[in-house]
């Protein structure tokens, strides 16, 4: 069975990033295990801090070597990548050995998608993506899905996909588990 990691790029608890990775989650039932990335003690990347490997970095390598590919579920912050997924991007694409630094990272030729959930905002954030992925040497598969917030959402914290959006997620589940066979 594949292994994805999803990395939900917002930290708030009951995000509508995460709410869509649960759904995401429940496609893959029985086609894939899915852990979730925790990158909250991640620190600022500062060079500095590659030696000795920092715990929250050694277990955020450890977790994408484990896995066949990456789902970033991923807010829109002033039209782009929120900082801290960025920051763990940063982490991640430095390459294994220091002595090398064209040398190949953890992230060489991973597969990776993307979804989002906000409100407008989406094709800067993905062209975002498309840029940064193939940059740090990823594998980018499929189509992007991107969701708005449904206007209830501000006051229940429940976030409602469409029946499109649904649609979308499930042939992007199919992609990806596709391209890890």
């Amino acid at each position: 069975m594949a292994n994805v990691l999803f990395l939900v790029g917002s930290l708030r608890n009951g995000s509508f990033n995460h709410q869509m990775a649960q759904k995401a989650e429940e496609l893959l039932k029985e086609k894939a295990t899915v852990t979730y990335l925790d990158y909250s003690q991640v620190p600022v990347f500062n060079q500095d801090l590659e030696t000795s490997v920092h715990p929250a970095i050694a277990a955020a390598r450890k977790a994408v070597e484990e896995a066949d590919a990456i789902w970033i579920f991923s807010p829109v912050y002033n039209y782009g990548i929120p900082g801290p997924v960025k920051n763990v991007l940063d982490w991640l694409s430095r390459a294994l050995d220091l002595s090398n630094p064209k040398g190949p990272s953890i992230l060489q030729d991973k597969l990776i998608t993307v979804s989002a959930v906000a409100n407008g905002g989406h094709e800067p954030l993905f062209a975002a993506y498309h840029a940064l992925l193939p940059f740090i040497r990823t594998q980018v598969v499929g189509e992007f899905t991107g969701s708005p917030i449904n206007p209830e959402a501000w006051g229940t914290g429940q976030l409602v996909l469409s029946e499109e959006t649904t649609a979308q997620l499930t042939k992007q589940a199919a992609d990806l588990l596709a391209a890890i066979q």
